[in-house]
């Protein structure tokens, strides 16, 4: 499940609040394509930039990191991913995302 299914945004590309807010960019982040089982940047949202949650648009990593770390979506993937011993910790997504 990729964050804009768990949290019900409508921000997916055709969902029902993209043309009034944009399509998320963590919708159209594809150098996360694939990491933690997820499309584009759909189970590692929290390290893009620009994403929507809790009503408002969210600012960098660094601005947004501590309402991340407590968001339920991102505990559920750190558990299950860490479950499986495939969890990417946030520097190793942000190299990603620079290579």
């Amino acid at each position: 499940m990729n964050c804009w299914d768990y949290k019900k945004c409508g921000r997916e590309a055709g969902g029902e609040h993209a043309l009034e807010f944009g399509v998320c960019p963590a919708f159209k982040e594809k150098r996360l394509d694939g990491v933690h089982g997820g499309d584009n940047a759909g189970r590692s949202c929290w390290v893009i930039a620009g994403t929507y949650c809790g009503g408002e648009v969210q600012g960098t990593f660094a601005e947004k990191e501590h309402n991340c770390l407590a968001c339920d979506f991102y505990k559920i993937v750190r558990k299950e991913e860490g479950a499986r011993g495939a969890f990417h910790m946030s520097p190793a997504l942000m190299e990603m995302l620079l290579a």
